[in-house]
């Protein structure tokens, strides 16, 4: 699994509008590519100009499988509803989650 994490700068006021248009917009659109398995939303209550989804993919072939031109489509409509002067990506990562087996001492 891989791990999608973006940071935003959002106007404070239009936080809660920028997530709710993430749902309807982002993840809807997400929804139907395979190797998606979801997404989180983390806010920090003290800090009202921040948003952080960590998306969560099956394997970053399948992430990157999808074209930057569809991916274009989906941010310009996500910019016309939100505002685009409203919100600014300020950091990216992308991790990969490794499991190793729990090891029991007693």
């Amino acid at each position: 699994m891989v791990i999608e994490w973006l940071k935003f700068h959002v106007v404070p006021e239009l936080r809660e509008k920028f997530i709710q248009d993430d749902e309807e917009i982002w993840t809807a659109a997400l929804l139907k590519f395979p190797g998606y398995l979801g997404k989180q939303v983390w806010i920090d209550p003290q800090i009202l100009d921040e948003v952080v989804f960590v998306i969560h993919w099956e394997s970053i072939e399948q992430w990157h499988a999808i074209s930057s031109t569809v991916l274009d489509e989906i941010e310009n409509q996500f910019a016309e509803k939100t505002g685009k002067d409203n919100y600014k990506l300020i950091e990216f990562r992308k991790y990969q989650i490794r499991k190793f087996p729990v090891k029991k001492y007693f």
